[in-house]
């Protein structure tokens, strides 16, 4: 599911995510896996720390309150949703419950082997074929009684009005032209026609959450930004990392009207410009890149 290291891990409510807690709760709610391996995940994500525990499965334990939302989200929606979806998604083994050692709800999944698009060599239009139709799938998915956009989902799926105050402090960051153009990209996502039905979104289509195997992508994991409502969020991997070629054929597969990718362009300009303060100068550096790639669009 990822490629593991030696990071510690995080804490939630003052506690420490490593080895010694996990084992501690696999003893006291899962026994039988109690003794299995345990070694930590490398690029495991700041919203969930996660261990792999023994050949086949996978520890994900929130890292932070506001990430609890997730894991009961997870929990209910992975085994209706990997029935409508082409490829596989994280599979849920265990369901851990609250307990004085971790007052969080928490998973054990089963583990996923691949490479993360972003480090693996793989055929770019091959994987805007494919994880195109992932999401269209994924938007056909039934939504009855599914959750809409809220914290859970970071706000992601909600009409884009929620980030209008942040994304006016954001433009700060630029001038002139540029402040100008990426003002107007802002205003035409606005100003675009709000999605027409909720459908199912990721909330999270980024090169860290696609695993490849054999060149080709071969699953899609962490969904918990995942919800019902706009699909637009899922476009902004257009700009973030696919061009030419794969990004035509992403746009083609993806059969999206021009209101959503006007309200994608505004998902990918809000991001675009909060990481260009990112502390990272990689992040930062991918945020000045698509902030250039969608200003020479418009």
């Amino acid at each position: 599911m990822a490629t593991e290291g030696s990071g510690a891990g995080g804490s939630i409510a003052g506690l420490v995510v490593d080895a010694t807690l996990v084992r501690a709760l696999l003893h006291e709610q899962f026994p039988a896996w109690a003794s299995l391996p345990l070694r930590p995940v490398a690029r495991s994500g700041k919203d969930h720390r996660m261990l792999r525990l023994g050949s086949d499965k996978l520890v994900r334990l929130p890292s932070a309150p506001e990430f609890v939302p997730q894991v009961e989200k997870e929990q209910a929606w992975l085994p209706r949703l990997a029935a409508a979806v082409p490829l596989p998604i994280p599979v849920v083994f265990g369901r851990g419950r609250p307990s004085k050692r971790f007052p969080a709800p928490w998973s054990v999944y089963g583990w996923i082997d691949g490479e993360p698009a972003a480090s693996a060599t793989v055929d770019r239009e091959r994987l805007a074929s494919d994880l195109a139709a992932f999401l269209v799938a994924l938007r056909a998915a039934d939504t009855t009684g599914a959750p809409p956009p809220g914290p859970h989902s970071a706000g992601r799926g909600a009409p884009l009005a929620h980030l209008d105050a942040e994304l006016q402090d954001l433009l700060e960051r630029v001038h002139g032209r540029e402040r100008d153009a990426a003002a107007g990209i802002w205003r035409e996502a606005m100003a675009a026609a709000p999605a027409p039905t909720p459908v199912w979104f990721h909330g999270d289509v980024s090169v860290t959450n696609l695993l490849v195997r054999g060149g080709r992508l071969s699953a899609v994991i962490d969904f918990g930004c995942a919800g019902v409502g706009d699909p637009a969020c899922d476009t902004a991997i257009t700009w973030t990392h696919l061009d030419g070629a794969a990004s035509r054929t992403f746009r083609r597969g993806l059969a999206l009207d021009d209101a959503t990718w006007a309200r994608g362009r505004g998902w990918a300009i809000w991001k675009a410009l909060l990481m260009l303060d990112a502390p990272r100068a990689e992040h930062a550096a991918l945020g000045r890149r698509v902030l250039d790639r969608l200003l020479s669009e418009a």
